[in-house]
């Protein structure tokens, strides 16, 4: 069965915002990345250091079952960030077959914003926005080959 977890989509202030949360919540960040990690060949255009520095993905576990996971945004992105949409619904499935299955019926009459694909961190993941103008991502993380 798929977990259900909330996303949120910051303008630069992610890392700030993270570290409330924790001094709330308490716990740890399993992960914490930058944009500046993502491989070069990803990158696509030159950013510059504080866009580099800003927040590609945080996860803060907050319960047994949820987690409270984030970004920052930018480049192309940016220009859609508007206080109240700064939020998906994130779906991890359990198989492809099943990310494929919720991604194809939730986005059903909606708008795909990008498709399901293999991703550079190991993760089959899409996103897209329902006929009622939610957002949502849907990842399913890829076995590890050892």
């Amino acid at each position: 069965m798929a977990t259900v977890n909330i996303y949120l989509t910051f303008e630069g202030n992610c890392e700030e915002a993270f570290n409330f949360y924790q001094s709330v919540f308490g716990g740890e960040f399993p992960y914490i990345g930058r944009f500046k990690d993502i491989p070069s060949e990803e990158k696509g255009a030159p950013m510059s250091e504080k866009d580099g520095n800003r927040i590609m993905h945080v996860t803060l576990p907050i319960s047994k079952e949820t987690c409270l996971m984030g970004s920052d945004t930018g480049g192309e992105w940016s220009a859609s960030l508007i206080q109240g949409n700064n939020y998906s619904v994130s779906i991890n499935a359990e198989s492809k077959a099943e990310a494929d299955k919720l991604f194809n019926g939730l986005s059903a009459g909606g708008k795909v914003i990008m498709p399901m694909e293999k991703t550079f961190w190991g993760a089959y993941f899409g996103l897209f926005a329902d006929k009622f103008g939610i957002n949502w991502m849907v990842n399913f993380d890829e076995p590890q080959e050892h």
